[in-house]
């Protein structure tokens, strides 16, 4: 093939996704203003279903999963990346879970609130409306396919989701469920579309569709989240890495600063809200560290961590700069002994991602200042780093977690995909 026929192939392919991505475009958009007028009871039905038909086809969703596993063993994807991807028969239960916990969750569609009569007689508020059409670009995880469509579904949006290559067999396996669903109850078809090709053009059309999509929501690693929120020309709520924190105050009780800080580092390794980075206090870290470095050490976890670190836990490598930077999303823990909770709190601030960060402490002025004074989507107190999700925090599931300050921050569940307008009632009212 010569140069220029090659160029022309491409240009022709390029056209194709286009008009690829136009057509789901269009399709989203009628769908959207089809579940904008569908009730609670409908949208509820169709969760529910969604539910049982996950169950009735784990055979079927396991099978496609595996062959993905092992496409991407074949590919030597990095265990972070395969333990997001792999499903089991409990995952699968707890996607179902998920999409039932939607359905109970209230309905935000429509509601009312503020409502307050102003003195020219007309009555002024705020009601609850869907966004209209979702954009959803991630990577791995195959159950943010049917934990995007459940929240879509419930908040009166229509969705186009853009999965990874590597969870392509999983993802259109569920898909086939909730299209399923969709049919046997009534709503639109197109109200889930999930994209059956993985181009990377897709996802250039995706985020410069503003006349079709009114959010995209990128859920992956920092470079495609960085990537989506530089090429987007439609609004995008994004967090770009987990960089999490567990500090271990001088008043902390210790049994409960062991737990926590364990659980959020073992507890699972390639997930957005595992602690990369625990601080002790100084007055503390002797009788603390020991123990830990032994659980740790046992757990396969290896410690960087400070000159003071290494002095109590003599098999830790070094600590760089670069490693309190670092979301590794593995067995490696970072630890650095402070002065105080003004030094744990400048660390915090330094080298964190404002995602989730948490305080172990029994001293209420220090819970006080650490909750006001930490800036990031979700501060804990006393609590694994490990319960920043949406399932946790009674959201059903989530659509991700966002570091951002407007429109959404921490677990984007039902509201997160709602905006709020202003409504005013009369009587034929005139001013």
């Amino acid at each position: 093939m010569s140069p220029t026929t090659n160029t022309k192939a491409k240009a022709a392919k390029a056209d194709d996704i286009a008009a690829y991505m136009r057509e789901k475009g269009v399709k989203a958009r009628a769908a959207s203003r089809a579940l904008a007028r569908a009730d609670t009871g409908a949208k509820n039905a169709c969760l529910f279903a969604l539910a049982e038909i996950l169950l009735a086809e784990s055979k079927s969703i396991l099978e496609a999963n595996a062959a993905d596993m092992r496409e991407g063993r074949a590919r030597k994807l990095d265990d972070a990346l395969l333990d997001r991807l792999e499903l089991n028969p409990d995952r699968i239960a707890a996607m179902a879970d998920g999409v039932r916990q939607v359905a109970n969750l209230p309905d935000p569609v429509g509601e009312l609130s503020d409502l307050k009569l102003r003195p020219s007689g007309i009555q002024v508020g705020r009601m609850r409306a869907p966004l209209g059409v979702v954009g959803i670009i991630y990577e791995s995880r195959p159950n943010v396919t049917a934990d995007a469509a459940a929240l879509c579904l419930k908040s009166g949006n229509a969705a186009i989701l853009r999965g990874g290559s590597e969870a392509l067999q999983s993802n259109l396996a569920i898909a086939r469920c909730i299209e399923r669903a969709l049919t046997d109850t009534g709503l639109p078809r197109d109200a889930v579309q999930i994209l059956d090709i993985t181009d990377r053009r897709t996802v250039t059309e995706m985020v410069a569709m503003p006349e079709f999509i009114d959010v995209i929501i990128p859920r992956g690693g920092k470079g495609l989240v960085a990537a989506v929120a530089e090429a987007a020309r439609v609004p995008v709520i994004k967090h770009l890495d987990g960089i999490c924190h567990v500090y271990i105050d001088a008043d902390a009780d210790l049994e409960k600063a062991v737990a926590v800080s364990v659980n959020a580092k073992t507890q699972r390794y390639g997930t957005c809200n595992t602690m990369e980075t625990l601080l002790v206090d100084v007055a503390v870290a002797e009788r603390v560290l020991p123990t830990l470095g032994e659980i740790y050490a046992e757990a396969g976890v290896e410690i960087r961590g400070c000159e003071r670190t290494r002095r109590i836990l003599t098999d830790a490598r070094p600590a760089t700069e670069e490693d309190w930077r670092t979301e590794y999303l593995a067995p490696i823990l970072a630890v650095r002994v402070v002065d105080n909770i003004d030094q744990a709190i400048d660390h915090i601030e330094t080298y964190g991602s404002h995602h989730t960060d948490a305080i172990v402490t029994e001293n209420y002025s220090k819970v006080r200042r650490f909750l006001r004074e930490v800036d990031s989507s979700s501060v804990m107190v006393n609590a694994s780093t490990r319960f920043a999700d949406g399932y946790e925090y009674g959201l059903g599931a989530e659509i991700g977690i966002s570091t951002d300050k407007f429109h959404a921050r921490g677990p984007v569940g039902l509201e997160g995909l709602t905006s709020l307008k202003w409504v005013v009632l009369g009587d034929g009212s005139v001013r």
